[in-house]
């Protein structure tokens, strides 16, 4: 059986292929699934950790059954999404003896998603997991690992924008804009179906652990390519306006910060996207406190400019256009808008994208599904052909700013996985140099970065204008950054070692480097994340 999960900030998402229907099937798993006939299946990312050192964990709907999400205890965890593979600034807490971190909260969460699905008829030998499409190549990676564990023949990984517009189902041949808007994330894509000719085609992405065979090879389908033409993200979505209504109230009603605040706040912004006046009221029976929380919709948009919101909008859509234009394509060009996750829901985000679109090419009634239904069709013989979002880097020493930076050597828009690796020939600087050290990284956008941090019981997001270029060292530790020991050592005044650079079919960053003086074959085709 073929799984999608679309792992979001705020909910997660589930659907298999149904072999009956031919469609896909968003699954309800008791106890983990919020039990609700507005809105399809959603589980929760919610995580409240019991023992940590048995790995002992709650997970989804039912720590909300259980009210462990308002005690303001550091066992739960919400968010932690937007922590994983992030600088993490603040403080982590320490259970049961235990250091936390956001890669084991998350891989708590899908390792009990995952096993509840294993009961199901026909067992699961395929599995798709959806990623931001800013996500680094650490995130990407921490995801792979999580998946090896798993007693699944096959896990692929797919961008969530171009699943999206895959999952809408629209006709071939058309431009989409996707505008994926969740808890965690901002995320545009511009994407091209096209049908191809060619059936039994092999799919591709992220193909991150390979069985015997592709369930695509069975499928008669004729296959449908998805052409990623654009890209843009950043670090933006409902989890801040959340936490910008938990500030307005407690600035204005005088209250102090809490899970139940948060959780209320939740609600109301939730109410606003359907109603112009929203109101919660909470009794705490335990120390007899009282809440009564009330905001209009209009007021709603006030704070969300207060706080840059439509302005972070604006770029994000401008970068994306950008990159259009550069390959012929104008607005009047896309067909059709796809909006996709909770955030879309809002009024005000929706207001803001017919600034840029008509409305009858606005779409917005599958905001939750579209993403892991349109994942599913991986496994039913849907091609990708995507491009890189970041560029890749050696890190070397500026004299004129005496700092370190980033030279690029694979740039952003490069297809992948390449058919010709980047060559790079270094030599050794000292007499008797043993060996030679280069720190490589993937290099995000020139503007700044984003800082993450725990404020009380609250994870925050802080865009830092530093124009700047964000990277992720990929193998910035001790050990790793030693690409090859020189036997005999090296001297100054000749070439050295050759380094071949190339980009996998699951976006991963590989080298491999040849001694130029003795022609031995130091590392071959290495993963740079597992260096050791």
């Amino acid at each position: 059986m073929a799984i999608a999960i679309d792992f979001g900030t705020s909910n997660t998402v589930i659907t298999r292929w149904n072999p009956v229907t031919q469609q896909p099937q968003t699954l309800n798993l008791p106890g983990l699934s919020i039990q609700q006939s507005l809105n399809p299946p959603l589980i929760p990312s919610l995580v409240y950790v019991e023992d940590a050192n048995q790995g002992k964990v709650i997970v989804g709907q039912q720590v909300r059954d259980r009210g462990l999400d308002l005690k303001g205890d550091t066992r739960f965890f919400r968010s932690f999404k937007r922590g994983i593979g992030a600088g993490i600034q603040g403080f982590l807490p320490e259970i049961d003896g235990k250091l936390m971190s956001f890669e084991q909260i998350g891989q708590w969460f899908l390792t009990r998603v995952i096993e509840q699905l294993a009961p199901l008829e026909g067992g699961l030998d395929s599995l798709i997991l959806t990623v931001p499409v800013d996500s680094f190549e650490n995130y990407r990676y921490w995801l792979g690992k999580v998946c090896q564990a798993l007693p699944v023949e096959q896990v692929r990984m797919l961008d969530e924008p171009t699943a999206a517009a895959l999952g809408y189902g629209l006709a071939e041949e058309e431009i989409l804009l996707v505008i994926d808007f969740g808890g965690g994330t901002l995320d545009l894509s511009l994407v091209q179906l096209n049908k191809s000719t060619q059936a039994n085609s092999k799919p591709v992405g992220f193909l991150l652990k390979w069985g015997s065979k592709s369930l695509a090879e069975d499928s008669k389908q004729k296959v449908k390519t998805a052409r990623v033409l654009a890209k843009a993200g950043q670090n933006l979505g409902g989890t801040d306006i959340d936490n910008w209504l938990v500030d307005y109230f407690t600035k204005t009603q005088g209250l102090a910060i809490s899970p139940i605040i948060t959780r209320l706040a939740e609600r109301i912004k939730i109410q606003l996207s359907t109603q112009t006046q929203a109101s919660e009221v909470y009794f705490d029976d335990e120390n007899f406190d009282s809440y009564e929380l009330e905001l209009t919709r209009d007021h709603l948009e006030q704070i969300l400019k207060e706080h840059g919101f439509f302005e972070q909008l604006d770029e994000s859509m401008s970068n994306l256009l950008q990159q259009a234009r550069r390959q012929g394509i104008e607005i009047a060009d896309i067909n059709a808008v796809l909006l996709v996750g909770g955030t879309v829901q809002l009024p005000a985000v929706q207001t803001w994208v017919k600034q840029y679109f008509t409305p009858e090419k606005i779409r917005s009634d599958r905001p939750f599904e579209a993403i892991a239904q349109g994942a599913l069709q991986l496994s039913q013989g849907v091609e990708i052909k995507d491009f890189l979002y970041h560029s890749y880097g050696v890190r070397y020493w500026d004299r004129r700013n005496q700092r370190h930076s980033w030279h690029p050597i694979i740039r952003e828009g490069q297809p992948y996985p390449m058919n010709q690796p980047v060559e790079l020939v270094l030599g050794a600087s000292l007499e008797n140099q043993p060996s030679i050290e280069l720190i490589l990284g993937e290099l995000g956008a020139q503007t700044g970065g984003t800082e993450v941090y725990f404020d009380g019981d609250r994870l925050i997001t802080r865009r830092l204008e530093t124009g700047v270029t964000s990277v992720k060292p990929l193998n910035d530790t001790a050990g790793a950054r030693t690409i090859a020991q020189l036997t005999p050592p090296g001297y100054p005044g000749s070439d050295r070692i050759k380094i071949l650079f190339q980009v996998d079919e699951q976006r991963f960053l590989r080298i491999t480097v040849e001694d130029l003086l003795t022609n031995d074959t130091l590392l071959e085709n290495q993963l740079v994340a597992q260096l050791s």
